[in-house]
């Protein structure tokens, strides 16, 4: 099948359609592989992390290596020594008369966790629309394709298989490429959603274990900046 014929023949309507396939196609495959490669550098980048923060000697040390890292750990990890900092200097005022340290940790490194993961979410909308619209897009361009051909037999007065067979067949194609542009999208949403998954959980099991170690370990906070 030559897809040229679909531009060289097609009218604006069905050129449309294989235009707006080929831009979803080029943005979700670009999406993937950006959100791929995404992945691995922050899946590495937060265990390289974890394992260095945990292996310091004090709080003072943690708070520097984390003060100019990229891992979204390091910035959950700063907010929660940001905040111990800041209740401290505060605990006689009405912040620290409003509510606990472990309240306000929580609240501060959850809302921290929530930024991350809607960090990760980037794109994933636009994949799941992809893998949604895709189809019924080419579909469109395949029933418009048919009901040109059948304009044309009807203008021509002749309907034998060599005169539909060109034009229906071009016009299938339509349907044929908006699964193509589709199903990667899909198998890569729920890849991408797998992993977003994985690295949440990680993100969360971080924070836990910051929470209770800056509620235990408060005395060595001093001097964090």
């Amino acid at each position: 099948m030559d897809l040229s014929l679909v531009f060289h023949q097609g009218d604006a309507i069905l050129i449309a359609v294989f235009l707006l396939l080929l831009a979803m196609s080029v943005s979700s495959w670009w999406l993937i592989l950006m959100r791929s490669v995404r992945y691995i550098t922050i899946r590495r980048a937060n265990r390289a992390l974890d394992q260095a923060f945990w292996a310091t000697p004090d709080w003072v040390r943690a708070s520097e290596m984390v003060h100019n890292a990229e891992a979204p750990i390091a910035r959950i990890a700063q907010a929660g020594l940001d905040a111990l900092a800041h209740y401290r200097q505060h605990a006689t005022r009405t912040l620290g008369q409003a509510c606990g340290i472990d309240d306000y940790l929580t609240r501060v490194i959850r809302q921290t966790l929530s930024r991350e993961n809607a960090k990760l979410e980037n794109g994933m909308t636009w994949l799941a629309t992809v893998g949604a619209v895709a189809p019924f897009v080419g579909l469109f361009g395949t029933v418009w394709g048919i009901y040109n051909a059948l304009i044309g037999i009807a203008h021509e007065g002749q309907a034998s298989i060599g005169a539909v067979s060109g034009p229906i067949g071009e016009a299938l194609v339509a349907t044929a490429a908006g699964l193509a542009v589709a199903i990667p999208a899909v198998v890569a949403y729920n890849a991408l959603l797998r992993a977003n998954r994985v690295l949440s959980a990680d993100m969360d099991g971080f924070a836990h274990d910051l929470h209770a170690q800056l509620l235990t370990q408060t005395g060595e906070t001093d001097g964090v900046r």
